[in-house]
């Protein structure tokens, strides 16, 4: 099991930007797939994005609404995962978690931005867009 740690959430005004960040404690991202998922109130927890590295390729997946907006990426080590979030919307206002599941070492290509096959998931990390 992979302990999962987000950081990096706040209090932004719309159009603002942020990073978030996704620590992996004891394992590294390899051979896994790992995403990016929210929680607003009232609503239900969707994907935001997801990421898988093999072959010499990165698979990016968003969803439709933070397309062209938000930035998933993976840094060289493979421990931590990245969310970059720029013109940030009142609606982009949820908790924020990563979560990863382990594949088969000879997976090549895209993650889903379904929680469903997610089985670690970090805390979370708050996100607040409001002016």
């Amino acid at each position: 099991q992979v302990q999962l740690v987000e950081s990096g959430g706040g209090s932004v005004q719309p159009g603002g930007s942020l990073t978030l960040s996704c620590a992996a404690s004891t394992l590294t991202y390899s051979a896994r797939c790992v995403g990016w998922f929210r929680k607003a109130p009232g609503k239900e927890r969707e994907g935001v994005a997801s990421i898988h590295s093999a072959g010499g390729n990165t698979y990016r997946v968003y969803n439709d609404d933070v397309k062209g907006r938000f930035t998933i990426t993976q840094d060289n080590g493979q421990n931590t995962v990245f969310l970059q979030m720029t013109n940030l919307h009142p609606d982009d206002t949820a908790m924020y978690y990563c979560a990863a599941y382990a594949t088969s070492r000879y997976f090549v290509g895209t993650c889903p931005i379904d929680p469903n096959p997610y089985s670690d998931w970090g805390q979370g990390t708050q996100v607040t867009v409001s002016s």
